[in-house]
């Protein structure tokens, strides 16, 4: 039975800034963020958006009436939980009109989250193949103002189903994977912004996708030609180019090249939207499936979430793939978005909504949207 990504959609927010006036206002020069990071821009969600916000707005940019009759699961994978018991799932549940005979939650392994989805439901599917499982990536990346982090922030969602004889990616099945307990970056529950040894966790990523690429070539005797395209883990966009580098030298010059291009189709989309934390790797894939992709290439995806959590595994592109993704609508989501100046950003990122907030529906620019929080409890509406 094949089994995979059947449709995948996208929301970010509706406002950005632009990473050279963010060099310019922290008197830093402009290469340093555009190149070393390699970032143009960064959404900026409003106060009224988060986690479940945005994962109800990426599904429903996929959801038929008939593919939520069909679903059996449903998975958020976030690191930006926004409550310590009921999972984001739940929220989502009367936002996006589903059938109660669904079981769903919430997986947390920082930016392995979504993966870990993704590989639960293609086993769902499995044992129930008349069913759909619904898989998100929701998160919002914040490090705080004027930290080194700052120029890595981000949001946004990725809303994948995941059902057999999928139309998108069809996943092999073939998959190494590995954990360690590292200490590289880390949020206690204290803090809404995270913890991050920068340079270490480069290393630890680096080093988990050689380790796993030589496990991947061990276990099914493959080698880099079996694969036209590397899709990795982009919490910024320089972050994949130093993995992807590590063959350099070591394969044909001309396979490089071509990996290489290939990867720069992958970033187009983060460097305009920034981090997504779980949904990194699934921009990147949307980014490619958009901007370069051939009907039956085989993939090669490395996902990676702090802590850590390593994943490698493959997947094949399917015929008729460009017409189910709706291609247009994601590119005028992300031209028709607003740029915000720096000093409006900063005043905004200040914004902390408290028990007995009310939001205005007048101010709200997204269909779903956090409108009250009462008795400490997140109430959310939906734009008619």
């Amino acid at each position: 039975m094949d089994i995979g990504i059947d449709k995948i959609g996208v929301y970010v927010p509706k406002n950005y800034i632009d990473i050279v006036e963010l060099a310019r206002a922290r008197n830093v020069d402009p290469n340093k963020f555009t190149i070393g990071i390699g970032q143009d821009k960064q959404a900026v969600p409003q106060p009224y958006e988060d986690a479940v916000t945005m994962a109800a707005n990426s599904a429903d940019s996929i959801l038929t009436a008939e593919d939520k009759q069909a679903l059996g699961l449903l998975i958020v994978g976030t690191e930006s939980s926004i409550d310590e018991s009921k999972s984001s799932a739940a929220f989502l549940m009367d936002l996006l009109d589903l059938p109660e005979d669904i079981r769903s939650f919430e997986i947390k392994q920082a930016c392995y989250g979504a993966t870990a989805g993704l590989q639960t439901a293609v086993d769902f599917v499995s044992q129930n193949p008349d069913k759909k499982a619904l898989v998100i990536a929701s998160d919002i990346a914040r490090y705080g103002i004027k930290t080194p982090g700052e120029v890595t922030q981000g949001a946004g969602s990725v809303a994948m189903i995941v059902s057999q004889n999928p139309r998108v990616l069809k996943l092999t099945r073939k998959s190494v994977y590995m954990t360690r307990n590292v200490g590289d970056f880390w949020r206690p529950t204290f803090s809404k912004t995270a913890f991050a040894r920068g340079k270490f966790s480069n290393e630890v990523y680096v080093d988990f996708f050689n380790t796993l690429w030589k496990k991947y070539q061990e276990k099914y005797s493959a080698t880099i030609d079996d694969f036209s395209t590397l899709l990795f883990h982009i919490p910024y966009t320089k972050m994949g180019t130093k993995a992807l580098r590590t063959l350099e030298g070591k394969i044909p010059d001309t396979k490089y090249a071509e990996l290489t291009e290939h990867y720069q189709a992958s970033i187009k989309f983060s460097r305009e939207v920034g981090n997504l934390y779980t949904g990194s790797l699934y921009l990147g894939l949307l980014s490619y499936l958009t901007n370069a992709a051939q009907s039956n290439e085989e993939l090669l995806l490395f996902s990676y979430g702090s802590g850590a959590v390593g994943e490698l595994y493959s997947g094949e592109i399917q015929a008729g793939f460009d017409t189910i993704i709706d291609q247009n609508s994601i590119l005028k989501m992300l031209d028709n978005r607003q740029k915000m100046s720096i000093a409006d950003y900063e005043k905004m990122y200040q914004i902390e909504y408290q028990n007995g907030t009310i939001v205005d529906p007048q101010a709200v620019n997204s269909k779903f949207y956090l409108s009250e929080i009462k008795e400490n409890e997140r109430l959310y509406k939906k734009l008619k």
